[in-house]
């Protein structure tokens, strides 16, 4: 019901608020409720409610397509989706990659940008850095979800440090879905070092057991953090962000150090 989803969305960016995060871009997948009979209005009415009652975080949503349900559901997710475009500001593509690579999803992502839509992919997870190049140069993705892997190819690394092409990096889902053996073995600090556009996010919290502050504190441990590395991060997700230039310079202002 509009009920669970702004219960859900509101439990979700109280606990955000008390991690200390300024911002959340949240994804969210209408394709396996609407299977389930759920109405699409009551998606967006739930969510919307609580993202526009939220005073503590600033929320935007981002309508996600289940890669696993192909091109096709993807597009009518969008058509359906469009008497509510004011409710969001982009779109993604989630779910598992392997077999599905960003090139089948091309056409709703060109839908999407002549709708003024952000674009965000997730790319480089489980597929290999190809994905990321597709996801870049086919969907025209605006920042990269996860995109690990991309540490494979220093083309690609130089691309996404030139350009400066946000990487959203999820630590402890990593983990949890095996993606790296270990959170020792994961390329953050790799990256960092790289000079990438990196930052630290939670992924399906309620799921994989880590949020904002769970994947903060684990990373900071792990890889013996410092506070200018940590402020670092948090200042690449604020430039990552789809927030104005006004609030993203607020928010990096409140940093350590900043001052």
């Amino acid at each position: 019901t509009e009920a669970d989803f702004h219960d859900l969305a509101r439990a979700y960016l109280v606990r955000a608020a008390a991690a200390g995060v300024r911002r959340a871009e949240i994804f969210f997948d209408p394709q396996a409720h609407l299977a389930n009979g759920v109405p699409l209005e009551a998606v967006f009415a739930g969510l919307s409610a609580a993202v526009e009652e939220s005073a503590e975080v600033s929320a935007e949503l981002i309508l996600c397509f289940l890669r696993d349900l192909g091109a096709q559901a993807a597009e009518e997710m969008l058509r359906a989706a469009m008497p509510f475009r004011e409710r969001f500001t982009g779109v993604g593509l989630d779910s598992a990659e392997a077999g599905f690579p960003p090139s089948l999803f091309r056409e709703v992502f060109r839908r999407a940008a002549a709708e003024g839509l952000h674009r965000v992919a997730h790319a480089g997870e489980e597929g290999g850095p190809d994905y990321v190049w597709e996801a870049l140069d086919v969907l025209g993705a605006e920042r990269i979800d996860h995109g690990i892997r991309a540490m494979e190819d220093p083309v690609l690394v130089g691309r996404l440090r030139d350009e400066r092409i946000p990487l959203t990096v999820c630590p402890l889902s990593n983990v949890a879905l095996n993606v790296v053996p270990s959170l020792a073995a994961h390329p953050l600090p790799a990256m960092l070092e790289e000079g990438l556009l990196v930052s630290v996010n939670s992924d399906d919290p309620a799921y994989f057991g880590g949020y904002a502050d769970d994947n903060f504190a684990a990373v900071e441990r792990e890889f013996a953090l410092d506070e200018d590395a940590l402020a670092l991060l948090a200042r690449n997700s604020f430039d990552s962000s789809f927030a104005s230039e006004t609030d993203r310079e607020r928010w990096k202002a409140e940093l350590p150090g900043a001052r």
